[in-house]
């Protein structure tokens, strides 16, 4: 294999990884349970929290709403972290924790 079809083929992988890269960043990942519902873009920013207003809270609720807030927001970074690891891990050849 000559230089000139390596670079070509250096440049082909960078054009790939661009694009899955994009389409993670611009994919929306919900985080849910019972009371939480949260939207989190592929670069991993905060857009939106939802609290299910059927549900009435107590003062002393406060602390457990906070816990499934943080649980949601958890739910959906492990679904970002899901979706680059399978769109990404191809590009890294066996380097696991790459992306």
């Amino acid at each position: 294999m000559n230089m000139q079809a390596i670079l070509k083929q250096a440049q082909s992988l960078q054009k790939d990884m661009m694009k899955a890269q994009e389409q993670i960043n611009s994919t929306t990942f919900e985080g849910e349970n019972a009371l939480v519902k949260v939207k989190i873009n592929g670069k991993k920013e905060l857009l939106e929290v939802n609290i299910d207003k059927s549900t009435t809270l107590e003062s002393d609720d406060i602390e457990a709403l906070e816990d499934m807030i943080l649980i949601a927001v958890n739910d959906a970074m492990k679904k970002v972290d899901k979706m680059t690891e399978e769109k990404m891990g191809k590009f890294a050849n066996g380097m696991p924790g790459l992306f």
